[in-house]
């Protein structure tokens, strides 16, 4: 073999950070020594892998070509080297998810992955669909969790979560006693509430949506994607008067008046229990929408992520049979181990 695993180290590094002195400072070693195993990797087969523009340098074609194969080169010595060093355990599991299933679904599935494999070290990461979707192609996490949908054609996406967003209000605001919504409310609120008992209501139309200060998801994120699309064309005509990147800031907004706001039904389940927030039901706009595991499709398949991946399996099957929660469905274990 022509080239060491050291190289192929280095290169990868460099092609995350597109600089040598911060590919150098991730691996522990020297700037020149870091250079000098690029270089000679280029020299030994005559080619250039990268481009240099200015300090940077950007993957050349070549080199595009050629990192999913080497990170997955890379992965599985890596795999090898955990066998070998700690036999008994299955190594090391990094998962990315966005916000809303990294606060409120991950957890359990995390507790129920644990439980099979306890020498597994698994590290979580958040960001938005956009963000987990750009460390999965660039081999920076193994696996992501997300609630958009995608168009990488280097990523392989399986649904295994249906969510749905739930347009929602403070108790005072008028769309709540427009819908009835406070007829489920969980907690008594004097006056305004034993008026509004027994109101039947009715749904929000979109001449009602377009008079809402909305309160709303950042660009990139998939509850931002599926609000986009259940509201297509009245987009241009809705009040977006906040956009706020984390799904608590945005509760809190609206519970302070501040205007509406569209999430997921799992991150209000609390409020509408407590009547701190209240549902708006909205008629002829569908809000459904599926949560996927995502990996890049020349990802070596090591035995945790396998078993990750038949874990969120387990759990899409036990939704669609009617359990509903992640702990019911066995994990079974990979055939290789």
């Amino acid at each position: 073999m022509r080239f060491t695993l050291r190289q192929i180290e280095v290169f990868l590094a460099v092609a995350r950070h597109e600089s040598v002195s911060r590919a150098a400072e991730e691996l522990g070693m020297s700037q020149s020594a870091a250079s000098g195993a690029l270089g000679e990797l280029e020299r030994q087969f005559d080619v250039q892998l990268f481009d240099r523009i200015g300090k940077r340098l950007r993957l050349a074609s070549l080199g595009r070509d050629l990192r999913a194969r080497a990170e997955s080169l890379y992965d599985q010595a890596k795999a090898m080297e955990r066998a070998l060093a700690e036999p008994k355990t299955l190594g090391a599991l990094t998962v990315g998810a966005t916000l809303t299933i990294g606060n409120y679904l991950a957890p359990r599935l995390l507790a129920r992955f644990a439980e099979v494999h306890e020498g597994t070290r698994v590290t979580l990461t958040l960001g938005n669909t956009r963000d987990i979707a750009h460390r999965v192609e660039n081999f920076e996490i193994d696996v992501g969790l997300v609630e958009g949908e995608l168009t990488s054609d280097s990523l392989v996406a399986t649904p295994w979560y249906r969510d749905e967003l739930v347009v929602f209000c403070a108790p005072d605001h008028p769309w709540a006693r427009l819908t009835g919504g406070l007829r489920g409310a969980g907690r008594e609120r004097g006056a305004r509430r034993s008026a509004a008992r027994g109101r039947r209501g009715r749904p929000l139309e979109d001449v009602d949506l377009v008079r809402g200060a909305w309160i709303v998801r950042e660009a990139g994120s998939g509850t931002r994607q599926t609000f986009e699309r259940a509201m297509s064309g009245l987009l241009p005509y809705l009040d977006l008067a906040l956009e706020l990147e984390h799904n608590e800031a945005i509760k809190g907004a609206v519970a302070a008046g501040l205007g509406v706001g569209c999430l997921s039904k799992i991150t209000l389940e609390q409020e509408f229990a407590q009547g701190t927030l209240v549902p708006c039901p909205v008629a002829c706009r569908s809000f459904e929408r599926e949560f996927y595991c995502v990996v890049h499709e020349r990802k070596y398949m090591t035995t945790a992520l396998q078993d990750w991946l038949e874990l969120c399996r387990h759990y899409r099957d036990d939704r669609r049979g009617g359990g509903g929660d992640v702990g019911a469905p066995p994990l079974v274990r990979s055939p290789n181990r």
